[in-house]
């Protein structure tokens, strides 16, 4: 893990020390909890598998009509 130093507000330092008290856990632990929860939603969104392009280089053989039929092809 890379080392960093972080400014914070004072009152919010104090609500995540606190919290971590509450927790039994290290306040440092909460804030990169923080930092992958923000990335996650900010830097690198994943996106719905209906977003997404095909991987193959094929053309689609046969669009699914409906959604019973795409939880069928996968489930089967």
């Amino acid at each position: 893990m890379k080392t960093i130093t972080l400014n914070v507000s004072e009152p919010v330092y104090a609500d995540f020390q606190r919290y971590a008290r509450e927790q039994d856990r290290p306040a440092s632990e909460l804030m990169r909890e923080a930092m992958e929860s923000y990335r996650r939603a900010n830097i690198r969104p994943s996106k719905s598998l209906r977003d997404r392009q095909p991987a193959s280089v094929e053309a689609v053989r046969q669009p699914w009509t409906d959604r019973e039929g795409l939880l069928g092809d996968i489930l089967d």
